[in-house]
């Protein structure tokens, strides 16, 4: 039970952020495009026609990696999946960051994993008031859109081979 507490009190601490907002007016892919820092996302969705599903009802639960998060992934990779034969793996790259359902920081508590939309798991780890998404760090949270949240990332995941 106390690791519960520990672990929405850890998600709300990293929830404060300039993009939070208490009434959402936009869709995810608005919400991201307009916040500025998730260029990169939002030109890979659109590569991948991924657009349109994330303006659907939902709801949607997206851990977005920044613009910072895609310039760590080795050179020229994003040039790579960008590309219209790699669009298969760019779709399961972004689904992977997407979970089925509204999941607000406070409500994960006691979560260790979450199934994404491409299928595959996702771990979810608390360390003191630190969150991870499997190796990447949660740097924001409960950024609200019309039709889910917005986790931020500091790095791309990736999903499980085979």
């Amino acid at each position: 039970m106390k690791l519960k507490h520990a672990f929405a009190a850890a998600l709300v601490l990293v929830g404060s952020s300039a993009l939070s907002a208490h009434g959402a007016e936009k869709d995810i892919v608005g919400t991201a495009v307009e916040a500025g820092e998730f260029k990169t996302l939002a030109a890979a969705l659109d590569a991948a026609g991924l657009v349109t599903a994330l303006q659907q009802p939902g709801p949607f639960t997206v851990f977005a990696p920044t613009d910072a998060a895609f310039a760590k992934l080795p050179a020229g990779t994003v040039e790579n999946l960008l590309k219209p034969e790699n669009k298969q793996q760019l779709i399961d790259v972004l689904t992977y960051h997407v979970v089925p359902g509204k999941v607000m920081a406070a409500d994960v508590a006691g979560v260790d994993e979450a199934k994404t939309l491409n299928g595959k798991m996702i771990d979810i780890e608390v360390e003191g008031s630190a969150v991870k998404i499997n190796e990447a760090n949660v740097t924001a949270t409960d950024i609200a859109a019309t039709n889910g949240v917005i986790h931020v990332i500091d790095q791309v995941i990736l999903p499980p081979q085979g």
